[in-house]
């Protein structure tokens, strides 16, 4: 079928729904999700008017957007699905990143000299890591889920099948990535050997089939029998070295959520082999041991920079996958570390990352990614953070899968010196190793406090953490769903040591302000990111959602009679 193209107007959102009663709800008057498509938005809550819960949702609209945001996420890559389960509590993270095949070694993407090869984990089925995704959502669905997963699937399975209409924003990614496609690649995303219009309509019947076989089968619907066959197939015959036995060794982890305070409000983010929640803890800690408040100017700009400056440091040091890498998580998450870093932060003046005094051990060290958030009428909440890293990932499928393979390989480190796609530098401890876990910086969030229970999370590359840490602060300062999302954004990741900012990231004042202080500024001509956001307000009963406006998202929600 054809579907109508979406046009998401600049604050795409639901919100202030109240059902009369000022009093505190003890659940949420209905259900609000929002996600970087329509279509998965629409998928989730159709799962969740079935019968489904949050979790249900969750693996919808996970399947969904692999199939109508290309660019982001998919079958072949990973992510991690923070999870908050109304009933008793109870908070994890589902693990499934991709892993490294059997075959892979720490100098697999160097030369002779043992520099890193350009490219060479960027491009192609060399670049490609063990699907995690599949996996998860079988996991989901079995552990946390009401529903069976093939019903949780059928929205995918009918968008991959019957296609959906090409939006002027995957329109403009194709034509920048055609000359990255694989044969298999162009025959989806260049019918007829040319760019889609806006409006054309897309269909993947090889993905459908995919989808079909791990809704019909599960684990080994996809990780054995024909989609395995194809896989490893196309794989080998493109120069990768995937093995069967990668696939069938292939499982989910469940790992304890990082969890901190920032004022009143508790905070539940993403653990290692994410970055992400770690920058959010240090940052946050920082910027309360130096009495951070919002200011007009330039204090406050300079305070958060120099914190995330010092928590960038700190990613580069010491983290990696922790099944593999010993980080010392009590030391960094504490808060008498935090005020040690403060005391090096100057009231008037940047600390030029090269001199900041190296981390105690030498060890470790997307702008195309996706991000939704749920929470059900239960309150059950999911924030789920999903990549296949590079736009396009690998640009590479396997013939006969219309799975694009992502390439998380580059999200090792592949020397000790070089730096990844998004400019963050490399170290040991997150070096190629087989069966391991590429560091990351997703940070899919929850948040509660006096202002409500906040929902977020965005693609982004190394900008994730920054983002998610502007939107926390902006909700602490009182700000709804629609203006978390439309905030203009600034980014510092250490090194490259640079202030990225967007347009109308800082006042003519703040640009004077941080200049006189030392801070390198580069003006972005271009936005960036596509945060996703749901609050629910107990003391209003309110439930807002909202989708970023640089994307082409949607926030929904959806009432419900008691």
């Amino acid at each position: 079928m054809t579907l109508t193209v979406f046009r998401a107007p600049l604050l795409a959102f639901a919100l202030c729904f109240a059902l009369g009663s000022a009093s505190a709800a003890d659940k949420p008057p209905g259900h609000a999700i929002a996600s970087a498509h329509p279509l998965a938005t629409q998928a989730g809550l159709d799962i969740l008017a079935a019968g489904g819960n949050a979790f249900d949702a969750a693996v919808a609209v996970t399947a969904a957007i692999a199939v109508v945001e290309p660019t982001g996420s998919g079958i072949g890559g990973g992510g991690f699905w923070l999870l908050h389960r109304a009933s008793d509590g109870f908070e994890t993270m589902v693990d499934g990143r991709e892993v490294a095949p059997m075959a892979a070694t720490a100098t697999m993407y160097q030369d002779a000299d043992g520099k890193a090869i350009d490219r060479a984990s960027r491009d192609g089925a060399l670049s490609a890591a063990i699907p995690g995704e599949p996996a998860a959502l079988v996991y989901l669905a079995k552990k946390y889920g009401r529903l069976p997963l093939a019903k949780s699937l059928a929205p995918a399975i009918a968008l991959a099948r019957d296609g959906f209409a090409a939006d002027a924003k995957l329109v403009k990614a194709i034509e920048q990535a055609q000359k990255r496609f694989s044969p298999a690649a162009r025959d989806i995303f260049l019918p007829g050997g040319k760019v889609p219009t806006v409006g054309q309509t897309i269909r993947q019947p090889d993905l459908a089939g995919v989808i079909k076989r791990l809704a019909d089968k599960g684990l080994r619907g996809f990780y054995a029998g024909e989609t395995a066959k194809r896989l490893l197939a196309g794989v080998k015959a493109a120069g990768g070295i995937w093995t069967a036995d990668d696939l069938h060794r292939y499982t989910v982890v469940e790992r304890e959520p990082l969890v901190s305070h920032f004022r009143d409000y508790r905070l539940v983010s993403a653990s290692p082999p994410s970055a992400g929640g770690l920058a959010l803890v240090e940052t946050l800690q920082q910027l309360e041991a130096v009495g951070w408040t919002e200011g007009q100017d330039g204090t406050s700009k300079h305070q958060l920079i120099e914190a995330l400056r010092r928590a960038y440091r700190d990613r580069a040091a010491y983290l990696g996958d922790p099944d593999f890498v010993r980080i010392p998580m009590a030391m960094l998450t504490s808060r008498s570390y935090a005020l040690e870093l403060a005391k090096t932060i100057a009231a008037d003046k940047a600390t030029p990352s090269a001199s900041l005094p190296p981390a105690p051990t030498g060890a470790p060290g997307g702008t195309h990614t996706s991000h939704f958030s749920i929470i059900d009428a239960d309150g059950n909440r999911v924030a789920a953070t999903l990549s296949i890293n590079l736009s396009f990932g690998s640009a590479y499928v396997p013939p006969g899968t219309g799975i694009l393979l992502n390439d998380e390989m580059d999200d090792f480190a592949a020397s000790t010196t070089a730096s990844n796609a998004y400019g963050l530098i490399g170290s040991e401890a997150n070096l190629v190793a087989p069966r391991k876990r590429p560091l990351s910086t997703m940070t899919p969030t929850f948040v509660d406090g006096p202002n409500g229970v906040l929902v977020l999370g965005t693609p982004g590359g190394s900008r994730i953490a920054t983002m998610v840490l502007l939107g926390v602060l902006d909700f602490v300062n009182g700000a709804n769903a629609a203006e978390i999302v439309a905030a203009p954004r600034f980014h510092h990741q250490y090194l490259p040591d640079i202030v990225q900012y967007e347009p109308g990231g800082f006042s003519e004042a703040e640009v004077a302000r941080l200049t006189a202080m030392g801070h390198p500024l580069k003006a972005l001509d271009s936005t960036y990111g596509n945060l996703q956001v749901v609050l629910w307000r107990p003391a209003s009963n309110q439930l807002e959602a909202a989708a970023d406006p640089r994307g082409v998202g949607s926030g929904e929600v959806r009432l419900l009679r008691r």
